[in-house]
């Protein structure tokens, strides 16, 4: 970690290109009035202010109540992006916009979605979820019944495993963070542990495998250890305090911490103990990672360690020069974030940013870093080191390991270029 001296008073710059001492964001009153005594605080004194002006909102009667609440008309502008393939209408991706976003909590409503088939409308009443195959005692649940189990909520992130990989092109694309990085959201799951469902229906000796299938058209179906199902997988019923939503699965959904998304199987239906995998199209065709031999690693469940600058970031614009707040969200489906480090000039130096509470195992952790940026080109980026000690790769370092068509799994550090004028593009350093 590179430091140099600052006038007495100033910030301590601790890495190249303008990147201060992250002890200005770290949790304390002291921390934070040492922030505003060196002009990190952009309030106003309010004596320039003063009186202040009665606003037209104040002088009438507001908005009626409504049974469900929705967003300011002001913040229209936080949306998902989404498309289709072509010829369909449900078949693609709906992506979190987490440039607008803040702390580790995804709104279901921004929550991405994944679809094969489209959403179905599915009837709770009459939705049941099957447990059979090798088991002593096969078992049939609706959600009301499901709902009578005890319920465990854990607050863990989602990714689907092609999340990223936009930055495989031979040219970095020119989009937003959301339209790179959308594919991840974090979320408060609740339900029944799987393991308690399996335990119920008594799984035999030789069961090493589950197969879960969705309702959905396609019927999507793929292959879980039993040494995860019994772990902690969980059958979710609810997001952030609510039912699940349709585009996530309602009315229920099997909910896999730190596996790929697509193995979370929405609409679940049936669950069937087997022996061995199930070879299904979605672990055989597709998410397979292709090596540069010919060869495909199948089964590569596990997301690597992983993070992203969301403020600046692509599509957004710089105001003028000056102290800024660089934020971001860090994951591993290993663990718990154990660091992230930022650097302000493509990789020379980095310092340790600061990880905002709670740092929790399988989740979205925010961090923080304070920059003073001068003006001049500079090219951000984050590297986050897990509980496990994996670190991000670079992209360079991924390629030369996995090649240019896996496809899936691409967690390589990202690059904002922050030009003259304020505007920050994506570019591979």
């Amino acid at each position: 970690m590179t430091r140099t001296q600052n006038p007495p008073g100033q910030p301590e710059q601790v890495a190249g290109n303008g990147i201060l001492h992250r002890r200005l964001f770290l949790t304390g009153g002291a921390a934070m009035a040492g922030a505003a005594g060196m002009g990190l605080m952009t309030a106003r004194p309010a004596s320039a202010q003063l009186p202040l002006e009665v606003p037209e909102w104040m002088k009438a009667p507001g908005a009626a109540m409504s049974g469900y609440g929705t967003p300011s008309p002001h913040e229209e502008h936080v949306q998902r992006s989404f498309n289709s393939l072509p010829g369909t209408i449900g078949s693609g991706v709906s992506r979190t916009p987490h440039e607008r976003l803040e702390g580790i909590i995804t709104p279901n409503a921004l929550h991405f979605e994944r679809h094969h088939n489209g959403i179905p409308d599915i009837d709770p009443g009459r939705h049941r979820l099957v447990i059979h195959g090798l088991v002593e005692r096969p078992l049939m649940f609706d959600l009301e019944s499901l709902s009578r189990y005890p319920l465990v909520s854990r607050i863990q992130f989602l990714e689907c495993s092609g999340n990223g990989r936009a930055n495989d092109a031979a040219e970095p694309p020119q989009l937003a963070l959301s339209e790179i990085h959308g594919l991840v959201s974090c979320s408060d799951w609740t339900g029944v542990p799987l393991s308690v469902l399996l335990d119920e229906a008594g799984v035999a000796p030789e069961a090493r495998w589950i197969v879960a299938e969705g309702a959905d058209a396609a019927a999507m179906t793929r292959s879980v250890p039993m040494a995860k199902a019994l772990d902690d997988a969980i059958v979710a019923i609810y997001q952030n305090g609510e039912r699940l939503m349709p585009g996530n699965g309602y009315p229920m959904r099997l909910f896999l911490p730190g596996y790929e998304g697509n193995m979370s199987i929405k609409w679940l239906r049936r669950i069937e103990v087997t022996a061995e995998p199930m070879m299904t199209r979605e672990e055989t065709s597709k998410y397979t990672d292709l090596l540069p031999d010919g060869r495909a690693l199948q089964f590569t469940f596990q997301m690597g360690v992983k993070s992203v600058i969301t403020s600046p970031s692509g599509g957004l614009e710089m105001q003028a020069p000056g102290l800024y707040q660089i934020s971001g969200i860090a994951w591993s489906g290993a663990g718990r974030i154990r660091r992230v480090e930022v650097s302000a000039d493509g990789g020379q130096s980095w310092a340790e940013a600061a990880l905002t509470d709670p740092v929790l195992p399988i989740s979205l952790t925010r961090f923080r870093m304070p920059w003073r940026w001068n003006g001049g080109p500079a090219v951000l980026q984050s590297r986050a080191v897990d509980e496990t000690g994996a670190v991000q790769p670079t992209r360079a370092a991924l390629h030369a390991r996995l090649g240019t068509q896996f496809n899936y799994h691409h967690n390589a550090i990202q690059s904002w270029l922050v030009a003259a004028d304020g505007t920050v593009s994506n570019v591979y350093a």
